[in-house]
């Protein structure tokens, strides 16, 4: 129910190796000059408990990236105000792009993902994040991304 970005779309293989650039399981910069973090946009599925995750990246400041990154390992963290960020998740399923979709990012306990709230608009993303889904459309997200696997991972 969870399906994962490895690295926001900017991202290049090529800066592997650049002493400037980053890429961890949680966090990335790229040339010292634009900072994300991977949280969760979830949605609800309709007449269950449970929720559908895109574990996706989000740009932030690097004030607010530095912020995130001091508090990483600290108790407590989840008092933290939201961040504002740029969604940077290029999610193939959603027209028009989920590219720079403005969001507010929730800093959760620490062994959690962010949350990341979506801006509530028109997006087909924002309005499955606020009314949910079905589990037939579920099954569309599996199979979509099944079919083309470069853009996520299962988890």
């Amino acid at each position: 129910m969870n399906y994962s970005a490895t690295a926001p779309y900017v991202w290049d293989p090529s800066f592997a190796d650049s002493a400037d650039c980053l890429l961890s399981s949680d966090q990335c910069v790229i040339q010292a000059q634009h900072y994300f973090i991977k949280g969760l946009v979830e949605i609800p599925i309709i007449g269950s408990d449970e929720v559908f995750s895109w574990a996706a990246w989000v740009s932030l400041s690097r004030d607010n990236f530095a912020r995130t990154v001091d508090f990483w390992d600290t108790s407590g963290r989840e008092t933290e105000e939201p961040y504002f960020g740029w969604l940077s998740t290029d999610l193939f399923l959603y027209s028009p792009s989920t590219i720079n979709l403005k969001t507010h990012v929730h800093t959760r306990p620490i062994g959690q993902r962010p949350f990341i709230e979506l801006e509530p608009t028109d997006h087909p993303l924002a309005v499955e994040q606020r009314t949910g889904i079905t589990m037939e459309r579920v099954r569309e997200i599996a199979e979509a991304v099944l079919q083309h696997p470069t853009n996520s991972e299962s988890k």
